[in-house]
C-alpha cells in the first residue's frame, strides 16, 4: 500500500466521537472514546488519532460491539455491530475538539 493510500484511509478510520456516561468518566483519566471502522485495528486507531488530532498516544482498546435486535410492530430488525476504540492519550495532551475544554 502506497504512503498516499495509507493516509487516505487513516483518515477514514474515525467515525466520530462515542459519548456516554462511560465516556465521559473515561476523559477524566486522558481517555478518549471513539466510534471507528469495524476493520481497523489498534495501529490504525494510534495513527490516525495522532494524524488528525497532532496528539501522543499511549495505547489503544477496541471493542466490537454487537448490534441489538429490535422490534418494529410485526417485523424484526437488527441494528449494525459496530467497534469502539478507547485511546488512552499521553500526559499533557488533549482533544477540545471533541469534548470541548473540561
Amino acid at each position: 500500500m502506497s504512503l498516499a493510500s495509507h493516509q487516505e484511509r487513516l483518515y477514514t478510520v474515525i467515525k466520530g466521537p462515542h459519548l456516554s456516561e462511560k465516556a465521559h468518566a473515561a476523559s477524566e483519566d486522558n481517555q478518549v472514546v471513539l466510534k471507528v471502522r469495524t476493520d481497523a485495528t489498534k495501529k490504525e486507531v494510534a495513527q490516525a488519532v495522532e494524524l488528525l488530532f497532532e496528539v501522543k498516544v499511549e495505547s489503544v482498546q477496541v471493542v466490537n460491539v454487537k448490534g441489538k435486535t429490535k422490534r418494529f410492530q410485526q417485523t424484526q430488525g437488527r441494528r449494525s455491530n459496530w467497534k469502539k476504540a478507547y485511546v488512552k492519550l499521553a500526559d499533557g495532551t488533549a482533544i477540545e475538539e471533541l469534548f470541548g475544554s473540561e
